[in-house]
């Protein structure tokens, strides 16, 4: 496609889809521009291709600058063509060529040309002019130049160049006169070749040149000015004038240094121009106080001309040195690198230095005045009073002005200052070290009186435990100072066995292995001393603090303890305390205990053990028939690094509490003994045999009979059980005997177990199933109530004793009645005859108060009297027929064969209900115990479920 530049917008270029052959307006296919959009556009529907808003310059378009070609010019674009849904797309590149137009108008590079041209030139000279641009090209381009008016003497010729460009040339045609005519202006214009043409002109200005044929002349062939020292690079001193009478470059005169020195070319700059001499250096008057030159004036023709004149320039004084001041020895006092040494017991005003203070300056600005400043023991004094000195050079001496003190101030840093009367005045300082020498006035000092180290013991020997410093207020061999070790006054133990010490350096080293658990403290002094004349000393304490180390065990203060503890202990009390130490300090010595198991692992979760105090607490209540010991172990850790440990053993003993009450293996209550009336006294009648699960006097038993041995015929041995008979048998004492043995062991409170030992009296055993019968009722009898010997013997007694009662008791009542009848006859006659207050004699029949304080005797020995003979009478008591109890001790036996009951008739309340312990297998009544049976004392009976052995146990001592 072609388009012409400078178009509006949306100017048709072309259609894409006809010059494809694409059919649209169904809005299936569709174009879309991917490049060229910055100056085209594309409908997407009908694939027109137009322009944008964007105005299109050939003349700016970066690929058509420099093409001249209107081919080779273009835009290249690319253009889309998709399918339906995108189905397919098709790809399509283009160019639009941009067309030139006529839009630019061809301009010279200045609005007025000017061209030189010499006077006299011969006629046919060329000059070229100056071409004019036109950015168009092509027919478009530049065409032709012209003059618009031609003067006599110049002509214009256009050339064509080799690369079709047209080159302007000046010819001249006439005579040149300068002196004439200087200059002619003239019209040029260039005009292009497009429709229509544009063009455009410049003035060309022609300058005629001159000619040299007059020489320079200066004003004044000497000039003369003052120039201030140190004036600033540029300052201009003067002016130098020349005038020529030719023009142009022939009248054109330039300065330049004649007959002048290299000082005053560095110094001085002339302006070759304006003549204008200034300054190009700094110009110091001490160096350089008069300047003097000659300048030439020469013009530019061809051949120049010159003329020349004499400068003389001088340098005025400023005020820009500052004063100087040298300071050197005097005399023997010793001066090098600005160092004076002077020894400290010199004399006042002494002069160690000698000051010389000059000033380069002149006049007023050389006067200079020296004074010492600061305070220090120094002053100045004029070295000569002569009035010839020059005021801009003076001496002076430094002397001493106070004592000096080599401990006190050792240097002295004297500073001079040195003021010159300019204005303004300057300064300048100098300063001179006074170094005071020393005499061995000062004894070694150490920092610290005492100085304290701690260091670690198991130490290899040789090792550096401390560096001691002490300063010397002297110098030189004054201060070079020597160490020593010697015994502290406190600790009188020479230290040269441990420890030694570098005599120069102070280093302290030790020479044995250190123990802490051994010695903890050393304590010994070191001495410093001078090497001065005469040599002085100091002294320090060196207290050496040896720190620990994990280096000991824990240890146990024994390898096994053994503790004895009492059984049935409250959980968590303690049973034991351990004892361990760590001879280490610190964290070292800071330790945990713990409790290791046993090999059975006897002490797991039982013990536990307090890790400040070492006591040990149980976790359980000890049982020694359980388990009479346990052994475990107690482990120590310290806390050092790596930590260390240790174990001991722990052995627990569980002391017996008497809490077991003893146990009868033999014999068992419902077994019996045959006994023959025949046998002799001390006859062995049976052992009674008990054993006690406690141990030691818990466990000692001894036995008693406290019941059923109302004859006394048997004793048993308190310590063997061994019951022997010890009195003699007789008729009454046919029969079952009942023998209520307590078995007590030796604990407090004391334990004890009631047996039941039958023993049956007669020569031989007929009819074993009587007895046997007579054990069992005899196991439902009361403890208090006795069965000994032959029941039918005693019952004759009690019915005797019966009968004696009743006929007592009838004869009682008779006598009531005979006494309340003779007390009826006896009121009704005194009626009759009977005085009041009158007492009669006593009736024979009147009964005796009996004295009811008198008591009973009791026996030597404090046991209780016997009971009475009918005490022990018991009642056999039937069973209502509903099965109530006969309460009432006058209730009479039934003829009814229900069950029998033995109740005692002088039975008192708190016995113990032994029948709720035993039922009887044999056809014989069931015997059960009233709760009225006597007590056991003021000791509680505790009754227990009888084992198998029929064996009583209770906490009291006897049995009533």
């Amino acid at each position: 496609y072609r388009l012409a530049e400078e178009g509006p917008a949306d100017i048709r270029i072309g259609n894409v889809a006809s010059d494809l052959g694409i059919v649209t307006g169904s809005g299936e296919v569709t174009f879309s521009l991917e490049s060229g959009s910055d100056y085209l556009k594309i409908d997407n529907i009908t694939g027109e291709l137009s322009t944008t808003e964007r105005r299109i310059d050939r003349e700016k378009l970066p690929q058509c600058q420099m093409i001249f070609d209107e081919n080779e010019c273009f835009l290249d674009f690319e253009v889309s063509v998709i399918g339906p849904s995108q189905s397919w797309v098709d790809l399509f590149e283009g160019r639009v060529i941009i067309l030139d137009i006529n839009d630019n108008t061809p301009t010279f590079p200045s609005p007025v040309l000017t061209l030189t041209v010499e006077e006299n030139r011969p006629v046919g000279t060329l000059y070229l002019l100056p071409t004019a641009t036109d950015r168009d090209f092509g027919r478009n381009g530049i065409e032709r130049y012209e003059l618009l008016q031609e003067p006599s003497v110049f002509e214009l010729q256009v050339a064509d160049t080799l690369d079709g460009e047209k080159q302007p040339q000046l010819i001249v045609k006439g005579a040149l006169d300068r002196e004439q005519r200087d200059s002619y202006e003239l019209s040029l214009r260039v005009r292009d070749g497009g429709d229509p043409a544009r063009s455009s002109q410049a003035i060309l200005r022609v300058l005629i040149t001159d000619v040299n044929d007059n020489s320079p002349r200066f004003e004044k062939s000497v000039y003369e000015a003052d120039l201030a020292e140190n004036s600033s690079p540029g300052t201009p001193i003067l002016q130098l004038r020349a005038t020529d009478l030719d023009v142009g470059v022939n009248g054109q005169i330039e300065y330049v240094f004649g007959a002048a020195t290299e000082s005053v070319r560095r110094l001085l700059r002339l302006d070759e121009n304006s003549g204008w001499l200034s300054v190009l250096h700094r110009i110091d008057r001490e160096e350089v106080n008069q300047l003097r030159f000659t300048v030439m004036a020469r013009d530019r023709g061809q051949p120049p001309k010159t003329d020349k004149a004499t400068v003389v320039l001088n340098i005025r004084d400023e005020n820009d040195n500052v004063p100087t001041i040298d300071i050197r020895k005097i005399g023997r006092i010793p001066l090098r690198d600005g160092v004076a040494s002077v020894a400290e017991d010199v004399l006042v005003d002494t002069p160690i230095a000698l000051v010389q203070v000059s000033d380069r300056d002149q006049g007023e600005n050389g006067v200079v005045t020296c004074t010492v400043v600061g305070d220090v023991p120094f002053q100045l004094k004029p070295a000569s009073e002569g009035e010839g000195e020059p005021q801009n050079k003076r001496k002076y001496f430094l002397h001493t002005s106070a004592p000096l003190d080599y401990e006190a101030v050792r240097d002295y840093n004297v500073v001079i200052v040195a003021v010159d009367s300019g204005s303004p005045s300057l300064s300048s300082n100098n300063s001179l070290l006074v170094r005071v020498g020393d005499t061995n006035d000062n004894p070694p000092v150490f920092s610290q009186a005492v100085l304290e180290v701690s260091f670690p013991e198991n130490n290899s020997p040789g090792e550096r435990v401390a560096t001691v410093v002490a300063t010397d207020a002297d110098s030189g061999k004054n201060a070079e100072i020597t160490y020593s070790l010697e015994a502290s006054p406190l600790s009188p133990e020479a230290p040269g066995s441990i420890f030694s010490i570098d005599p120069d350096s102070g280093d302290v080293s030790v020479q044995a292995v250190l123990d802490r658990e051994q010695r903890d403290t050393y304590e010994f002094q070191v001495t410093a001393r001078d090497k001065g004349v005469p040599s002085l000393q100091g002294s320090t304490t060196v207290v050496v603090r040896v720190a620990d180390r994990n280096d000991n065990e824990p240890r146990f203060m024994q390898d096994v303890f053994t503790f004895y503890v009492k059984e049935n202990l409250q959980p968590n009390s303690p049973v034991g305390m351990v004892t361990v130490m760590d001879f280490d300090k610190g964290r070292n010595a800071e330790l945990s205990l713990s409790i290791q198991p046993g090999d059975h692992d006897q002490a797991a979760g039982i013990f536990s053990i307090e890790n400040d105090t070492g006591t040990i607490f149980s976790t359980v209540s000890f049982d020694r028939e359980q388990q009479t010991s346990y052994t475990f172990k107690v482990k120590a850790v310290d806390g050092g690094e790596p930590p260390r440990s240790a174990t001991a053993t722990v052995s627990l003993f569980v002391m017996d509490e008497n809490d077991n009450a003893p146990t009868v293996t033999f014999p068992s209550n419902s077994s019996y003994t045959v006994l023959p009336p025949s046998s002799n006294m001390r006859t062995v009648v049976a052992t009674v045999v008990a054993t006690d699960a406690d141990t030691g006097l818990n466990a000692d038993l001894n036995y008693s009979i406290v019941g059923g041995n109302p004859f006394k015929l048997f004793e048993i041995d308190p310590a063997s059980g061994v019951v022997s008979l010890v009195g003699k048998l007789a008729p009454k004492h046919y029969g079952l005997h009942r023998l209520v043995v307590q078995v007590n062991d030796s604990g407090q409170p004391p334990q004890s177990t009631t047996a039941l030992l039958h023993v049956f009296v007669n020569e031989s055993l007929s009819n074993a199933t009587v007895v046997e019968s007579q054990v069992a009722r005899s196991l439902h009898t009361p403890l208090a109530q006795d069965i000994a010997g032959d029941p039918s013997y005693e019952l004759s007694k009690q019915r005797l004793s019966i009968v004696i009662g009743v006929v007592a008791g009838i004869m009682t009542v008779i006598l009531l009645i005979l006494v309340v009848v003779m007390a009826r006859y006896c009121r009704s006659k005194g009626k009759h005859g009977y005085e009041a207050g009158k007492k009669d004699h006593e009736d024979f029949f009147t009964p005796q108060q009996h004295d009811k304080a008198k008591k009973p005797k009791k026996d030597k020995k404090g046991k209780k009297g016997k009971q009475p003979l009918y005490s022990s009478i018991v009642t056999v008591e039937a069973s209502k027929p509903n099965g109530q109890r006969y309460d009432s001790v006058n209730e009479k036996l039934s003829d009814s064969p229900g069950m029998g009951r033995y109740r005692s008739v002088n039975g008192g309340p708190g016995s113990p209900d032994l029948a709720r312990h035993y039922k009887s297998s044999s056809p014989l009544p069931t015997v059960q115990l009233h709760p009225q049976s006597p007590t056991a004392g003021k000791k509680h009976q505790a009754v227990q479920d009888l084992p198998p052995a029929n064996t009583f146990v209770g906490a009291g001592d006897n049995i009533s």
